[in-house]
C-alpha cells in the first residue's frame, strides 16, 4: 500500500515496529523510513496506520497525535472496534486533527495489486480530503456514515465472509466424497447462483489441501470476535457466525493458526 502511494507521486515515510521491514521498504521504494512513529508522521498531511487490534491502534494513535500538525488527518485501515474509532476520532478531534475509520477488504493479493476496496466512517469534508489519496490502493472508497461506520460495514463483510467459505466448505466436502472433480464443479455452478470470490479463489486450492497463504484463521477469529461482541451490544442475532467462529477454534486447535480462512474444509476432511 504504501509503494503505490509512492507510485501514485506521493513523498512517503513508514514506521514498522520490526526496524528491518521499514528499512527493507526504504531499500525497495523511493521512500524513507523512520526510527520512530513522531519522526515518522511530523509534517505529515496524512497518516496511515494499519496494525493488529485496538490496543495497538490506541498505542499508535496516543504516540502519534501529540507529533501531528493541526489539520492534518489519519486515516486507520486496521480493523478494529466501532469504539476504537469513535475513541480515536474524539481524541485526534480535540487537537484539530481529522481521524477516518477505514477497514479494507481484498487481502494482500488486493493490497499488492492496489485494487482494495475501503469502507469509511468519518466527517464527509475530512473524507473528501483523503479520498483521492487513498484511491492509490483502492478499487473502491465509500463512505459509510459518521466514526465507526467503516468497522461496522466491515464487520458485516466478515460475517458474510465467514458463512459464504463454511457453504463452500461443506459444497466442496461433498464433491470430495460424491467422487467429482472440483474443477469440474467449480466450471458448471461458478457462472450462476452459486458463484462468489470464495468459490473463483479458493475452491480449487480447498480441494487441493493447499492452504499457506491468504487472510490468517487467527486474524479471521480476531474479527469475528468484534462482530460477536458489537452484535450482543445492538441486540442482533448471529447464530451462523457464532457457529462458524468456532469451528474455526476447531482449526487452530488442529495448528491451523496461520491458515488460510478457507481452511475450514480441513476440520470437515478430519472428522
Amino acid at each position: 500500500m504504501a509503494g503505490h502511494l509512492v507510485s501514485a507521486g506521493h513523498d512517503v515515510t513508514v514506521w514498522n515496529r520490526t526496524r528491518a521491514k521499514s528499512l527493507a521498504w526504504e531499500n525497495a521504494h523511493a521512500g524513507v523510513s523512520a526510527a520512530t512513529i513522531s519522526e515518522a508522521v511530523s509534517d505529515s498531511d496524512i497518516v496511515f496506520i494499519c496494525v493488529g487490534d485496538d490496543p495497538d491502534v490506541y498505542a499508535v494513535v496516543e504516540q502519534a497525535l501529540p507529533a501531528m500538525e493541526k489539520g492534518a488527518i489519519i486515516v486507520d485501515h486496521t480493523t478494529a472496534s466501532a469504539e476504537c474509532a469513535r475513541k480515536c476520532y474524539g481524541d485526534a478531534k480535540a487537537l484539530g486533527i481529522g481521524f477516518v475509520d477505514a477497514p479494507i477488504s481484498g487481502g494482500e493479493v488486493g493490497a499488492q495489486k492496489g485494487e482494495l476496496t475501503v469502507m469509511c466512517g468519518g466527517d464527509p469534508k475530512t473524507f473528501e480530503k483523503a479520498e483521492p489519496v487513498i484511491k492509490s490502493f483502492a478499487k473502491a472508497v465509500k463512505l459509510m456514515g459518521p466514526s465507526g461506520a467503516g468497522q461496522l460495514t466491515k464487520m458485516i463483510n466478515q460475517i458474510c465472509i465467514a458463512g459464504i467459505l463454511q457453504g463452500l466448505a461443506e459444497g466442496v466436502h461433498f464433491a470430495q466424497k460424491a467422487g467429482l472433480d472440483m474443477e469440474q464443479v467449480v466450471d458448471a455452478i461458478g457462472k450462476g447462483a452459486a458463484q462468489s470470490w470464495q468459490m473463483d479463489n479458493r475452491a480449487v486450492t480447498m480441494a487441493n489441501d493447499e492452504y499457506e497463504f491468504g487472510f490468517a484463521v487467527d486474524w479471521m477469529r480476531k474479527d469475528l470476535g468484534i462482530a460477536l461482541r458489537t452484535a450482543e451490544a445492538v441486540g442482533a442475532d448471529l447464530t451462523l457466525t457464532k457457529m462458524v467462529d468456532g469451528y474455526y477454534k476447531d482449526v487452530q486447535d488442529m495448528g491451523g493458526n496461520r491458515w488460510d480462512t478457507s481452511a475450514l474444509l480441513k476440520r470437515l476432511s478430519s472428522q
